[in-house]
């Protein structure tokens, strides 16, 4: 094998079990739960009509526009895989749109999360496939190589590795590592059920926060 041009089985992968406890619970509380250091970056927008994107991450890094390692990471996907592609964060190719899209769903593919751009975006609202990318074009892609599946990738700054949970709304892409699964999700369970009372309060009208005037007289700031 040559760095840069190779394909490999996935090693692990994050138990089913983790990804039906993970979908009921909002992006940003799984965000909170890793101290809002983790996440693949503003730029990455749902292009499906609505719905959760939660399942196992089967990623692939390639040059800006050229899907030839999308193609092989499709043909290698299993039920209930996510594709993460790396493709330099360029928008002047399309990565893929209707065609691949639906032979991925038809195949058990679950969700898409593209550093790169889509095309037939009609498409993919219709099919609501979920699916995170940064553009839309109608050029077509590339297919010649070189690039990578099943390796380490990054996007935003946050890594992604194969097999990790990948999980998706419409506030954004977070990514938890398998042997972080167990711990993220209790802490998120805390804190989903500590803003559920939360919002209670609020609409009871009995929420009175203060802690901003402690914080603020600490700060020196001159109050009223």
């Amino acid at each position: 094998m040559s760095i840069g041009f190779r394909v490999r089985n996935r090693e692990r992968a994050v138990d089913q079990e983790w990804v039906e406890k993970f979908k009921e619970l909002p992006v940003a509380n799984v965000s909170d739960s890793m101290y809002r250091m983790y996440a693949a970056g503003a730029q990455l927008r749902p292009m499906h009509r609505e719905g959760k994107l939660a399942g196992r991450a089967l990623t692939v890094k390639a040059p800006p526009g050229d899907n030839l390692m999308l193609h092989k990471a499709m043909d290698m996907a299993e039920q209930g895989d996510v594709i993460v592609m790396d493709a330099g964060g360029e928008v002047t190719h399309a990565l893929m749109g209707e065609m691949m899209l639906d032979y991925a769903r038809r195949r058990g593919i679950v969700g898409f999360v593209l550093n790169g751009a889509i095309r037939d975006a009609d498409a993919f609202l219709e099919m609501n496939v979920p699916s995170f990318a940064i553009g839309v074009t109608h050029r077509g892609p590339y297919k010649n190589g070189p690039g990578e599946v099943n390796c380490p990738i990054a996007i935003g700054g946050m890594v992604i590795m194969p097999g990790d949970l990948v999980l998706g709304d419409a506030d954004g892409v977070v990514v938890v590592p398998i042997d972080d699964v167990a711990d993220v999700y209790e802490k998120t369970v805390a804190k989903h059920a500590a803003e559920n009372k939360q919002m209670d309060a609020i609409k009871a009208g009995t929420h009175k926060p203060t802690w901003f005037n402690e914080t603020l007289a600490k700060m020196g700031c001159e109050l009223p």
